[in-house]
């Protein structure tokens, strides 16, 4: 592979880091002071809005998306540099430019698997920004690690499915802009085969029997930037056959089909977070003064600095290299590489934020600086999209298989 960034990605990167430094980055204190004002906290800052409005201005918008059609037709390969520059606001630059989970695997999925109607009504605001959405899997009384365990039921009933159970963790439902859940569920549960069992149907927030019970906390985060992690309870909600997404049978293969690149855009927002955390720990080390010296002359420091950039970089390279693979063999060729990306990435930066925290003293702790938020993001990764020990069974049982 080439690791050169083509013309156009050096434009964008140009582009991206003028409206970070421009726009973003100041934008981080207005939006929490705003939010200390709002009526309600899953209410969207005044200054989100002027931040899209601005990142669409300039081009930079929908990032993600490589159907030319609806998105900006960029690879995987060169999207990599532009996320990972998004990962170092987290909370304010991925909103920005419509480029936020889960929206964007959501748009995915209409984008792939959707039908004419369906995209136009769904995706079509999606693309625009002006709605929001949510993925609804994870369940609290089952092990959702495997998603063949999951218990809710969508039963055909006439022209009409019926929903029913209980969903949580599911990301962006407290912000009152979500308008549309993409829900899974078991249309044939006593099926043979265990991957034909679930299917996917889209469920408008506003439908009868679907209740937003509670707002979830991460690591006592509530997470407002996304939209908050919602508990949602369906209780017999009905929707028409035709919100049915791709065929009956289909829920895991979907799945899975949007939960590849999900994965790489949380890696390669990771590297970014983790450049943050350099960047706060050199600051942090050349300002303050212990012992008698700067904390740049404390050799734990250095330590601390230089083993972050070693890692950082090995990081980087192996993202670049998991993107060029689902560029030029797919995601299914790229397999071992995503689920490689997956284990080692919030595992290091998880890691890098903890020393960050550690030079920042009490601070880095406190609501002044942004490690401990980055941290709890971090180390949710570690769960989220499949949890770490999930994708170590599947790589080693790959690996073992050459042998057998």
């Amino acid at each position: 592979m080439d690791f050169a960034f083509d013309a156009r990605t050096e434009e964008l990167r140009h582009q991206l880091l003028a409206f970070m430094d421009e726009y973003v980055y100041p934008a981080e204190s207005v939006a929490e002071e705003q939010r200390a004002r709002l009526a309600s906290p899953w209410d969207t800052p005044a200054v989100v809005g002027e931040l899209k409005a601005e990142a669409r201005s300039r081009g930079l918008w929908n990032l993600f998306l490589p159907d030319s059609e609806y998105g900006a037709g960029l690879t995987n390969l060169q999207y990599a540099p532009l996320a990972e520059i998004t990962g170092r606001s987290p909370h304010l630059a991925p909103t920005a430019l419509n480029c936020a989970a889960p929206d964007t695997g959501n748009m995915e999925v209409l984008t792939q698997f959707g039908d004419e109607q369906q995209r136009k009504q769904w995706l079509e605001p999606l693309l625009a920004g002006e709605i929001r959405s949510a993925f609804a899997m994870t369940e609290p009384e089952v092990a959702s690690s495997d998603a063949t365990n999951i218990t809710t039921r969508i039963e055909r009933d006439g022209d009409e499915y019926v929903i029913t159970g209980r969903k949580w963790y599911i990301s962006g439902a407290m912000n009152p802009d979500c308008k549309i859940f993409i829900v899974m569920g078991k249309t044939d549960p006593e099926g043979s085969d265990i991957r034909r069992q679930q299917s996917m149907v889209l469920v408008p927030r506003d439908t009868p029997g679907v209740e937003i019970r509670r707002a979830m906390q991460v690591y006592g985060y509530e997470d407002h930037s996304h939209g908050g992690h919602a508990e949602v309870v369906f209780h017999q909600a009905r929707v028409p056959v035709a919100n049915l997404v791709g065929e009956e049978g289909g829920g895991f293969a979907i799945a899975q089909a949007r939960l590849g690149p999900g994965r790489i855009h949380h890696c390669m927002r990771l590297i970014g977070m983790a450049e943050r955390a350099i960047e706060l720990m050199c600051r942090r080390a050349v300002s303050r003064t212990a012992f008698g010296k700067p904390l740049a002359q404390q050799g734990v420091v250095q330590n601390w600095i230089a083993d972050a950039r070693v890692a950082v970089e090995q990081l980087r390279l192996l993202v670049l290299k998991t993107a060029w693979m689902m560029d030029t063999v797919g995601n299914k060729g790229a397999h071992t590489e995503i689920q490689a990306i997956k284990i080692a990435t919030p595992r290091t930066v998880v890691d890098i934020l903890d020393k960050a925290v550690q030079l920042h003293g009490a601070g880095g702790v406190s609501q002044d600086f942004p490690l401990a938020e980055l941290w709890a993001s971090a180390r949710t990764l570690k769960l989220a999209d499949g949890p770490d020990e999930v994708h170590q069974r599947s790589l080693a049982h790959r690996e073992i298989k050459k042998y057998m």
